[in-house]
């Protein structure tokens, strides 16, 4: 087939998921084993094209470092071992994300262009509970997210690696509507709801996990709905360094369907940073702006919240001189933080 002349029929549906994969996608592109195996596993392993990265590894985890509560986790306790947006205050945090060759090629897989919106900086595994990202992070058309998962350093099975369900990227996208529950802003937003759904789908799938052991300086990029999470770390001496990169993609509107009521058109937008460019992203639909939605129930403190306690919990966010509300009402419900 002639691609110069081929019309795509479907554009609301990201170019690695389209049924007419073989039509988009030319055999020859240095890129095209990369989008079969993200079409087929929901994954695929790139070389972090850097040149520089070992010195920027070094750097990030010597001013990274001293952030984190690491007398709670050499303890043994629950530590929250994350820092969200670290791109705000280390420009090697924000390189990484703003990888042009990286972007290009996440463009490719999609067919849209993309752009970081949001980094998360981890020096151990996080341990969490496999999900789907889309109910975190979704968008109008769906699907038009993905993640970068950076490793910093050798990963064996101690060191709490990530896990992925080949394959679950495929199916359908269930949201709050699909399981009977309506959003309650009291109640919180956590992932929690999903869980037994989740546990229940692989069963029924007969899928089983992959554990990833990258070598230092290995990506993973994965599907907006792949089911993945973090293994056991088993030894509290080992260290597990990697920053994951989310991405979003034009023309599209964001939002996340944890906080939202879509068959009551009550949709939680999100205005995401444009990292590379420090620019907020307005939705649009089919090239034009819009405002969809609202958050009105949203934008006012849940009971009993402190924001100096948030702070004191959240020290990545009082070092960023970020609204401790603003913050925790824009990322911290989506991202479990303590307050």
């Amino acid at each position: 087939m002639n691609r110069t002349n081929y019309t795509n029929c479907l554009p609301g549906v990201p170019a690695v998921e389209s049924p007419f994969f073989d039509e988009l996608f030319d055999k020859a592109h240095p890129y095209y084993g990369v989008a079969v195996a993200l079409r087929d596993n929901g994954f695929a392993v790139i070389d972090f094209p850097e040149p520089d990265l070992e010195a920027m590894i070094d750097r990030m985890k010597a001013s990274l470092g001293p952030s984190y509560p690491w007398s709670d986790w050499n303890k043994g306790k629950h530590a929250d071992m994350r820092i969200m947006d670290a791109w705000r205050q280390d420009e090697d945090v924000r390189r990484i994300a703003t990888n042009s060759q990286v972007r290009d090629i996440v463009s490719y897989l999609y067919g849209r262009q993309a752009f970081p919106f949001q980094t998360l900086n981890f020096p151990v595994g996080t341990q969490q509970h496999f999900h789907s990202d889309a109910v975190h992070f979704s968008s109008f058309p769906e699907r038009f997210m993905c993640g970068v998962w950076l490793a910093m350093e050798d990963i064996g099975p101690d060191q709490g690696p990530l896990l992925y369900y080949p394959g679950s990227h495929k199916w359908p996208i269930y949201t709050r509507q699909h399981i009977g529950e309506r959003y309650i802003p009291e109640r919180g937003r956590h992932q929690s709801v999903f869980e037994p759904l989740w546990e229940r789908l692989v069963d029924v799938h007969g899928v089983a996990p992959v554990r990833f052991y990258p070598k230092k300086g290995q990506a993973l990029i994965w599907a907006a709905n792949l089911l993945h999470g973090g293994d056991r770390h088993n030894s509290l001496d080992l260290t597990r360094w990697s920053q994951v990169t989310h991405y979003y993609f034009d023309d599209c509107v964001y939002y996340t369907p944890l906080a939202s009521n879509e068959p009551e058109g009550e949709l939680f937008r999100r205005d995401p940073v444009d990292i590379s460019t420090l620019i907020d992203r307005a939705s649009s639909y089919l090239g034009k702006g819009i405002d969809i939605g609202h958050q009105t129930e949203h934008n006012a403190p849940v009971r009993g919240f402190d924001p100096q306690r948030y702070l004191a919990m959240n020290p990545d966010v009082a070092a960023a001189g970020i609204d401790p509300w603003e913050h925790y009402d824009k990322y911290g419900r989506a991202e479990n933080r303590s307050w």
